[in-house]
């Protein structure tokens, strides 16, 4: 029986943030963005090591200011994250040994919790490819190229994918060597497993699990995390 094992995702700049630092390291009531996702999958009893992928001249102080500060005593390794995103998660993939489901998620969404975790293993177990998501609250359309607006889509046909997005190790592992041998480019880990003809499960997740990307998100997030605090 292999181990689960996440892969926390650190390695943007964030610009749309507009912030001099990494928009993981930012505070929410006092304590960085990435805490709050370190802390999740620490604390959860089927995660066994976490990995961090991080800009390489942030290695260090990922290790010093967050791990060993805030004492996450999951994590077995921080490593350098690539050029884009699928090349970090792809660096991180490679530092995991003896894994049976891996759950690859961003460090700048906080508030993932134990029901969507536990979730994703299950999931990911039964169907070897998952993600979580939320259906969309506003209706979406389709515009032009001119601005006007062409088609009103389906609300309840689309999904809104978050992460943690799980995995088969094995299966997510050889999608992304030959991704990099095909020279392929891709949004998310889902569209990996989808290009190479794995079908991906979509679960719940939850409306609070949102991802920092601007000033405005870390104002949701404080009152997220108050009201979450109360419901404790």
């Amino acid at each position: 029986m292999g181990k689960n094992c996440a892969i926390i995702v650190a390695a943007g700049k964030g610009r749309r943030m507009g912030a001099n630092i990494n928009k993981q390291f930012l505070d929410i009531k006092n304590k960085p963005v990435i805490y709050y996702s370190l802390a999740a999958f620490s604390n959860n009893k089927s995660i066994d090591e976490i990995v961090i992928v991080c800009a390489e001249d942030e290695i260090d102080y990922c290790k010093i200011e967050i791990v060993e500060k805030y004492k996450i005593d999951k994590v077995s390794r921080i490593v350098a994250g690539g050029k884009e995103r699928q090349d970090s998660v792809y660096n991180g993939l490679r530092a995991i040994e003896d894994c049976e489901i891996v759950l690859i998620h961003d460090g700048a969404r906080p508030f993932v919790n134990d029901k969507i975790i536990e979730d994703g293993i299950r999931c990911a177990k039964q169907y070897d490819a998952c993600a979580c998501g939320v259906v969309p609250k506003d209706t979406i359309k389709i515009r032009d190229t001119q601005g006007i607006s062409v088609d009103t889509l389906d609300r309840n046909r689309l999904f809104s994918v978050q992460t943690p997005q799980c995995f088969k190790y094995n299966m997510i592992l050889e999608c992304h060597k030959k991704l990099s041998k095909d020279s392929i480019s891709v949004t998310d880990d889902t569209a990996v497993a989808n290009y190479y003809g794995n079908k991906v499960y979509l679960y719940e997740g939850s409306y609070d699990n949102i991802k920092i990307t601007t000033p405005e998100d870390l104002y949701v997030a404080e009152g997220i995390l108050k009201r979450i605090k109360k419901e404790d």
